[in-house]
Parts: structure tokens; C-alpha cells; sequence
């Protein structure tokens, strides 16, 4: 009777640790800019983007974007913005446009990336050096927002899914990949 409580003493946690799911691996199928790069996932009821994020273009953009993920902060949030052909914005842990982390990033706007369909980009307030957790996706080119924005990503798989997201959908976003 002690061997077997012993056995199962020792099976539970192997089984309960067999229970939790892995992280999904990067589909073959994903070409990436720089396979260095990390990779997020970003799952919302119309399905999955996979992102391709720059940290060379946006440093403390993606290092926040990260450490957020990590922390499980964008897990629950939803969309509170939805413009056809234009963004789907979210990260606002208050669901209406006002929230943040509790800080800001100083403005890492690009010369040479351009706010084309799929890329993601931090929104922001009037000030250039706002932005903080909430962030947009282009669901299509505009160029009006290039130079003003900060480019940090863009979606790399899925790219038909942006536009199938509605005010209100609940994301959660995963690290797939931390890059080098």
C-alpha cells in the first residue's frame, strides 16, 4: 500500500505537469523578415496572427510589448476600437481608449518602415512620447500615419483576421518566439 501512495506521489506531478499546453510552435509556412526576430501570437475569436516584431526599428517598444505578455496583461482585453479599412486598436485595460500600463515610451518613429496593411503600431495620445500599452493594426496602407506612429510589428500569418475582428472581441496574445 506505501509503494503504490509512494507511485502516486510521485505520477501527479508529472501528469498535471503533461496537462498544461505548450506554447504553439512557429508554422513552417511563416516567412519571416529576420528569423531572429521574436514572434507573438495574437488570438481573437476570428483566429490567429502570428506577428513578427522589430526590435531593431523599436526597442523599448518591444521590450514593453514583451515583458506585457508575459505578465498576461493583454490576456482578457479586448478590441475597443474597430474603423473599417483603416486600424483595430486594443491593450486598454479599461476597454475604452484611456488606459495604459502605468508608463510611457519615449517615440521610435521609423524612416524607412511604413504603416502598410498588417503592420502593428502603438497608438498613442497628441504627445509623440505616450504610447504605453494599447496598440493598432493597419487593415490597410496609410501612409498619413508614417513617421508619426511607432512601427513595431507586423502580422506575418493570418493577415485575413484583422479585418473579421469586431468592437468588443477578447484577445490573448503569447510569446512564440523571444528572439535573439
Amino acid at each position: 500500500m506505501v509503494k503504490i501512495a509512494l507511485l502516486c506521489a510521485l505520477l501527479v506531478p508529472v501528469v498535471l505537469q503533461a496537462a498544461e499546453p505548450a506554447a504553439p510552435a512557429l508554422p513552417p509556412d511563416v516567412k519571416l523578415e529576420n528569423p531572429d526576430h521574436p514572434v507573438v501570437l495574437l488570438t481573437v475569436p476570428a483566429g490567429q496572427m502570428w506577428i513578427e516584431l522589430f526590435p531593431e526599428t523599436a526597442p523599448k517598444h518591444v521590450e514593453s510589448f514583451l515583458s506585457l505578455i508575459a505578465k498576461g496583461f493583454y490576456n482578457g482585453l479586448t478590441f475597443h476600437r474597430v474603423e473599417p479599412g483603416f486600424v483595430i486598436q486594443g491593450g486598454c485595460p479599461l476597454g475604452n481608449g484611456t488606459g495604459g500600463p502605468g508608463y510611457t515610451l519615449p517615440a521610435e518613429f521609423s524612416t524607412t518602415r511604413k504603416h502598410v496593411k498588417g503592420t502593428l503600431s502603438m497608438a498613442r495620445t497628441s504627445d509623440p512620447n505616450s504610447a504605453g500599452s494599447q496598440f493598432f493594426i493597419c487593415l490597410d496602407s496609410t501612409p498619413h500615419l508614417d513617421g508619426a506612429y511607432t512601427i513595431f510589428g507586423q502580422v506575418v500569418k493570418g493577415l485575413d483576421i484583422p479585418e473579421k475582428v469586431k468592437k468588443g472581441d477578447v484577445m490573448k496574445i503569447e510569446i512564440i518566439t523571444k528572439g535573439k
